[in-house]
Order: structure tokens, then sequence, then C-alpha cells
């Protein structure tokens, strides 16, 4: 079981919660599959659901949402947080999604895993943690799991930083081994091609109910759309989410969000 020192601390000091301010269209976006597909009153497990942002959503739209995230400050700010919109979640724990062995929990009508499989290098880990996770789904539960890109690294450097780029092998070398390391920026992380992705949780014996590339098109354009006015955004998003399933488009995306029944 690999070491989540660097992946705390990291988000300890990143803000999380401004991060979905920034990246409107995935917060969008994964916002209307959580609603498509969540379709009665629920009780939920958001592992790694960092401050809060889904879990706040979800028990603003009636569900019971239980918060479990590996960042103490994380914790904090969702409760906070959810005291601001005038919500209360079931509860919200600071542990690990590798020892959900250590909570009694009951069992749930939805699983969220929306952030500890990319930041898990080992497929071993990876595969625990949703073995542990599908443990506690309810026969016919929904679960919604995040990746992210090994495409990214390129979409965002060339969105943000295109003058940076100094040695290209080192960007592409994500499409071949998608293992990230704390001290090569951002921190341990591991990055799928779709078809990666797709095919770990296809492993599981679940019901493939829709494989999502997030951004699509918007992915090197967002801050673009993050400044038209909201009636325009909103369209944007409209036909953002009619093209999210193409999969001529998952290789522009940064994030791909698989989403299966047990």
């Amino acid at each position: 079981m690999e070491d989540t020192k660097n992946v705390e601390a990291f988000y300890e000091e990143y803000d999380e919660w401004a991060r979905l301010d920034r990246h409107r269209v995935e917060f969008e976006i994964t916002k209307r599959y959580l609603s498509r597909y969540i379709t009665k009153s629920s009780r939920i497990l958001d592992i790694g659901g960092g401050p809060g942002r889904y879990s706040i959503y979800l028990t603003q739209a009636g569900h019971r949402v239980v918060l479990l995230d590996l960042t103490k400050k994380h914790i904090e700010i969702a409760n906070q947080k959810a005291q601001e919109f005038g919500v209360e979640l079931e509860v919200a724990l600071h542990g690990s999604a590798l020892a959900l062995d250590s909570y009694n929990l009951g069992e749930f009508d939805v699983v969220l895993i929306m952030g500890p499989l990319y930041h898990l290098t080992s497929h071993e880990d990876r595969v625990k943690v949703v073995e542990d996770t599908l443990k506690r789904l309810k026969p016919g539960g929904i679960i919604f799991a995040s990746f992210i890109s090994a495409y990214a690294p390129a979409v965002d450097l060339i969105k943000a930083y295109p003058e940076d780029l100094k040695d290209p092998h080192q960007l592409l070398k994500y499409l071949e081994n998608g293992t990230n390391k704390a001290n090569e920026g951002f921190t341990d992380a591991y990055f799928m091609k779709p078809q990666e992705a797709r095919g770990f949780m296809q492993g599981f014996g679940l019901t493939e109910l829709a494989f999502v590339g997030v951004e699509g098109l918007a992915a090197t354009v967002e801050s673009r759309l993050n400044q038209l006015p909201q009636e325009a955004f909103e369209k944007w998003i409209d036909v953002l989410y009619q093209l999210s399933q193409d999969e001529h488009l998952f290789g522009s995306c940064e994030h791909y969000l698989y989403i299966g029944k047990r």
C-alpha cells in the first residue's frame, strides 16, 4: 500500500474549492451526470470528495451524503461551507480511500470515487479502492469514478503556458507511462488514456451506463467560456454535454468520468 503523504500535503496548500470556479465546465458537466443518474433520494458516499463541492450539491438536491477525504483542511472547509449553504452532511470524515475497512459506514445507493483513482500510482491500490468501494454499494447501486487523462499535461500546458515547453519527450511520456511523481510537478498521480480507464472499470463486473470525456472541445478555451454571460455559457454547456460521450473527442479532455451499475 503506497504512502499518500505527498498527496495530503499538496492539498493542504492547494485551494481545491476554488479550482471548480476556474474549471466551470468540469463542474457543470459532472453535475449534469450526477443529476441524470441519481434519480431518487439516495444515501451517497463521496470518497476523496475534497472540500465537498459535489457533496454539498447533492445534499442540496435532497440526498444524504457521507464525505471522506484524505486532507484534514478539506473536511474543515466542507463543514464550514455546508453551514454557509444551509445544509448538513451526514458526516464528514478525515481518512483514506485505502482504509475504508476502518469505517463502519453501512451501505449506500451511490458511491463517488472522483479523486482517489488518479492519485494512486499503484495498480494494486487502485483495484483495492474500487473493490472496497463496491463492498459498500448496494446491489443495483451506481458508482461514479473519475480519471485524469494522459493527454491532460499537454492540454494544460498548451492552454496556459505554451512558452514553457522545453522537453517534448517529458510531456509525451504520459502516453507511455501515466505515472507522475510529486517532484515532477503537481503531486503523485496516474494519468490514463480513455481505453485504459474504461477497461479498468470494466474489470469489476459492472454494467457501464456512461463513459464521459468531461471537458471535450472546451478544454483549451475554458477561460474564454468563463467570461461569457451566464446564458451564453449555459448554451455551450448544453453543446458540450451532448458531445461528452463522443469517443472522437476523448483525447482533447483532461478528465474522464465512468458511471456504472452494480
